[in-house]
């Protein structure tokens, strides 16, 4: 047995790299405002990227001094988070977001606006050292009953879906931070939540090229640093694995035909999806045999057992023969690169802020308007009114009912949405309270009185009890104002009907002034 210099032995230098690289492919999430003690010794120990939730987040500067904690441990960690902007923000979880999301920016369909969007959120995630993001959704909705999907997709339109995943990588990379272009092979003609169970496509090779896998090739064409895999069923593509497992899909499609050669990322391995059927461990296995690089885990497990059972599941594989051990070096040296490509353009992008440059896009998109109100900008420009000739803003303080339905995962339901408080803000005295049910239109109207009412809906063709109670408010109230700000399927009605794509923070603030005038 060889000796090293170090008096360690060559079979123990191996053993120590195979453990690092095991802990190279993990992008774990873990609790708290701070970095526990077993996050900073698992970054001692190889672990190169940590994953961010809204519940790391409390503020900006809460988030720069958490990022500054964990590179104070390793200088080159990938910070990822899932930040869409739009109704998917851990940036602004608490409050809404500052930007609208895809589907929002689809319907201005203004490749300058999206850009610049992508770069001023792009800026801020570096100005607090985030340096990798999981977004563009590249998804094309072209199913409206996606429960997942949605206004976190430009649209259904293939083309446009295409182009504003570019002008999103482009502007995102411009400011420093990776992008990581989701769910391939595309999550959008789906009627399952992968949160929960695994969703099927079935469609012919045909329809995939011309629908799915066209902005997918437009977010390679950009230049996109990462990809992430979705836990569907494509049987075209393959019948046997869901495309986060599959050789098919993740080698020969997105490496071999696509070209791809940047960094694979999984979805969260314990969505039900996988974990359901799998487990994390086995899944954790498959996926780095199939050809991913990384192991997204940690919005729901977050602990450094969980961090344990990978390592552990992904070293035992490679002594059993199950996982060559080439293939996870191999990933682990695409997780190092995407590091030092952070670290290189998180440079290039803080000399470029400085001499004026990077913001060129956002310039050519809003003229005079700051980069700081890019995010109102877009969301103004979103909006689809009709009855407004018709209008007259409001002057009394209107009584505002949400038609609440139960939140995906991603979204989440801890992050606020509606017209509600802006319209507090402009007509003191307003009122606004959640309702479900089939009883919701009788209660709202009970609730309002003689006051006006705004009712806020999420995707109305959906919600067969959205409907009925739109029914029964308009039969009483046909002066009623309607704001969808979820993908506007059913017909607009009422006396003023808003579409506003969106239910970010400053979708509502669009919406109200409207409602009640700017």
């Amino acid at each position: 047995m060889t000796t090293l210099a170090s008096g360690t032995t060559a079979s123990d230098s191996v053993k120590d790299g195979l453990t690092r690289d095991a802990l190279t492919v993990l992008q774990p999430g873990f609790p708290g405002t701070t970095a526990p003690d077993w996050l900073l010794r698992r970054l001692g120990e190889g672990l190169a990227s940590v994953g961010l939730f809204g519940r790391n987040i409390a503020s900006p500067e809460q988030l720069s001094s958490l990022t500054a904690q964990l590179r104070s441990e390793r200088d080159d960690v990938l910070v990822a988070i899932d930040e869409e902007g739009g109704d998917v923000t851990r940036l602004e979880a608490r409050t809404g977001s500052s930007f609208p999301g895809n589907h929002a920016l689809g319907a201005v369909d203004d490749v300058d606006l999206t850009r610049a969007v992508a770069h001023e959120l792009g800026r801020r995630l570096a100005e607090c050292g985030v340096n990798l993001n999981w977004a563009p959704s590249a998804d094309v909705n072209s199913n409206p009953s996606n429960p997942v999907i949605g206004v976190r997709s430009f649209g259904a339109d293939p083309d446009l879906v295409a182009r504003h995943t570019a002008a999103y990588v482009t502007g995102l990379q411009d400011a420093g931070v990776a992008a990581c272009t989701k769910h391939f092979p595309g999550h959008g003609d789906t009627a399952v939540d992968s949160h929960h169970a695994l969703p099927r496509i079935d469609a012919d090779l045909s329809v995939l090229e011309q629908r799915e896998l066209l902005p997918f090739r437009a977010a390679i064409a950009a230049g996109s640093r990462a990809v992430m895999s979705a836990h569907i069923l494509v049987p075209t593509l393959d019948p046997d694995h869901p495309a986060t497992l599959s050789l098919r899909i993740l080698t020969d499609l997105l490496r071999g035909r696509l070209g791809y050669d940047g960094l694979i990322v999984t979805d969260g391995m314990e969505m039900q999806a996988i974990a359901a059927t799998y487990g994390i461990e086995r899944g954790s296995v498959l996926a780095i045999a199939a050809g991913a690089d990384a192991i997204c885990v940690g919005g729901g497990l977050a602990d450094d057992e969980t961090v344990r059972r990978l390592r552990d599941a992904l070293v035992g594989a490679v002594r059993s023969g199950e996982l060559p051990e080439e293939r996870l070096a191999e990933a682990a040296e695409r997780v190092r690169g995407l590091a030092r490509w952070a670290a290189s353009a998180s440079s290039e992008a803080g000399a470029n802020s400085g001499s004026g440059s990077a913001s060129e896009p956002a310039q050519a998109a809003t003229a005079d308007v700051t980069r700081v109100d890019i995010g109102l900008v877009a969301a103004r420009r979103a909006l689809t009114v009709t009855g407004a000739e018709d209008f007259t803003p409001l002057t009394e303080p209107p009584y505002v009912a949400l038609l609440t339905p139960v939140a995906n995962i991603a979204v989440g339901n801890e992050t606020p949405w509606g017209v509600g408080a802006e319209l507090q803000r402009r007509l003191p005295g307003t009122e606004s309270a959640g309702f479900a049910g089939a009883d919701a239109g009788r209660e709202i109207l009970a609730a309002a009185g003689a006051r006006r009412v705004v009712v806020v809906v999420r995707d109305e063709h959906r919600h067969s009890w959205m409907a009925s109670t739109l029914d029964t408010l308009l039969a009483a109230r046909p002066d009623t104002v309607v704001v969808e700000m979820g993908v506007p399927q059913a017909p607009p009605r009422g006396a003023l009907h808003i579409a506003t794509h969106g239910a970010a923070r400053v979708c509502g603030h669009a919406a109200a002034e409207v409602i009640a005038g700017r």
